[in-house]
């Protein structure tokens, strides 16, 4: 958000306000609120209740990857270390991809993960190796140490990720994830392609 904070009459007026959730029941106001209440003011012309929602996922979302972060932090990971590692990882047996399978799977630029495999690969954590079908073609590889940090970093993000999901009611946790499905189905091909 790159707005900045709305003027202290403004949010007194929003706390003498009444916010309910879908519940029916009231919801705490948070800065955001008071974002949309200062906009309102100004520019009453204006539909402003999109950034209610694309504000707080935005919010919730750099949180989150803080969150998320730490974790990786814990074993020696970046995030971008972390996907690739994990890509590999959930391929199966024996572990590997090519570069192109990474990149098509981590969503990233060949050159980034030129750089992350560097990375990887300075760190005992992959190898690269020439493909036995193509010569013109390399293959990354986990090696055992690699599949011992993937092993026990994925272990902590679940745990990390259930804590952070932990907040919410299950029922809630179920209908969002419902939600940002049909949201990125947008954005996205469902099947992954």
């Amino acid at each position: 958000m790159t707005d900045v904070d709305p003027t202290p009459r403004t949010a007194a007026r929003v706390a003498r306000s009444s916010s309910t959730g879908p519940d029916g029941g009231p919801d705490r106001l948070d800065r955001l609120d008071l974002i949309q209440a200062a906009w309102r003011h100004e520019r009453p012309d204006l539909d402003v209740r999109p950034q209610g929602v694309i504000g707080r996922l935005s919010r919730v979302a750099n949180h989150v990857t803080d969150e998320l972060v730490a974790v990786y932090r814990k074993h020696g990971l970046g995030e971008g270390d972390f996907d690739v590692l994990a890509t590999l990882r959930r391929a199966g047996a024996p572990y590997e991809r090519t570069p192109g399978d990474l990149c098509a799977n981590t969503l990233v630029t060949s050159g980034a993960m030129t750089k992350r495999v560097d990375r990887l690969e300075a760190a005992g954590l992959v190898t690269r190796r020439v493909s036995e079908r193509d010569a013109r073609e390399r293959v990354i590889a986990l090696t055992p140490r690699g599949i011992e940090v993937i092993d026990a970093a994925f272990t902590d993000h679940m745990t990390n990720e259930r804590r952070l999901l932990d907040a919410l009611d299950p029922a809630d946790v179920e209908q969002l994830e419902h939600l940002l499905r049909r949201w990125l189905a947008v954005f996205e091909p469902p099947d992954g392609s």
